[in-house]
């Protein structure tokens, strides 16, 4: 259960970022993408992180994947507080809101790249771990 709300929330903000970024802060789509980033940070701080390096990730790459791993929770957490803190009518200090997606989207690109690579040259599975197992046939 927890793996599906794992992936679930992991793509639920991606594709509400990217509607954020694409038509604007609109409040049905910011509360959602709110929520549900609060929710996915929530669990991996109540549950710790679900994901590894794998046996194949080695050297300064192993040691660091924890550390990225919770930088892009935390990135995903600063994001999804400084939408939240809008809806309710603060203003956070700072980078705008559509610059903060814009920072989110191409941390999570480099996110994506990363696994990609993990996925294909090294043949770990990466992406395995993520997708809904109706796509494993693709990968």
């Amino acid at each position: 259960m927890r793996r599906t709300i794992t992936i679930t929330l992991h793509w639920l903000t991606l594709v509400l970022l990217l509607l954020l970024i694409a038509g604007g802060p609109t409040p049905i789509l910011a509360w959602a993408f709110a929520l549900a980033g609060l929710a996915q940070c929530a669990m991996a701080l109540a549950m710790g992180l679900m994901n590894g390096p794998g046996p194949k990730l080695t050297g300064t790459l192993r040691n660091a994947h924890p550390w990225m791993s919770r930088a892009m929770y935390l990135a995903l957490g600063i994001v999804s507080a400084a939408t939240l803190a809008q809806l309710l009518g603060y203003t956070a200090p700072g980078p705008t809101l559509p610059e903060l997606y814009f920072y989110l989207l191409s941390a999570s690109a480099l996110h994506g790249i990363f696994h990609l690579w993990r996925h294909t040259a090294l043949g770990d599975g990466a992406l395995r771990r993520i997708t809904p197992k109706s796509m494993h046939g693709m990968l």
